[in-house]
């Protein structure tokens, strides 16, 4: 079966912090409900954390990196679920119940098996 990267996007927080003890309660119940089909996923750290890597004058270049992440947004990428699904509708389905999508956003992307 295909696999899926399902990205969320939400607010930009810790989500290791107390007072997102009742949203990582939410996730636990999807990631047990859907833990036939999840292959792997995290949360990821603010992005406040991020390093963000660039190599001035292509291959073999200087390698400048900056902190923080690449683009400053409403929302940012928080985390992601490698789902193991039979089709994109299937996928979007199990989306839909991701926390995440009720106020912000998963982008749903097909992965790439090499």
């Amino acid at each position: 079966m295909p696999l899926y990267a399902a990205l969320t996007y939400t607010k930009d927080v810790d989500w290791t912090l107390p007072e997102f003890g009742q949203e990582m309660k939410e996730y636990n119940e999807f990631g047990q409900g859907a833990a036939a089909i999840i292959r792997g996923g995290n949360a990821l750290y603010p992005t406040a954390t991020a390093t963000t890597v660039r190599v001035e004058g292509g291959k073999g270049g200087d390698v400048v990196t900056s902190d923080g992440p690449y683009a400053e947004t409403k929302e940012a990428l928080t985390g992601f679920y490698l789902l193991e699904c039979a089709d994109l509708d299937e996928a979007v389905s199990v989306a839909a119940r991701i926390p995440a999508a009720w106020g912000g956003a998963v982008e749903v992307r097909p992965v790439i098996e090499f």
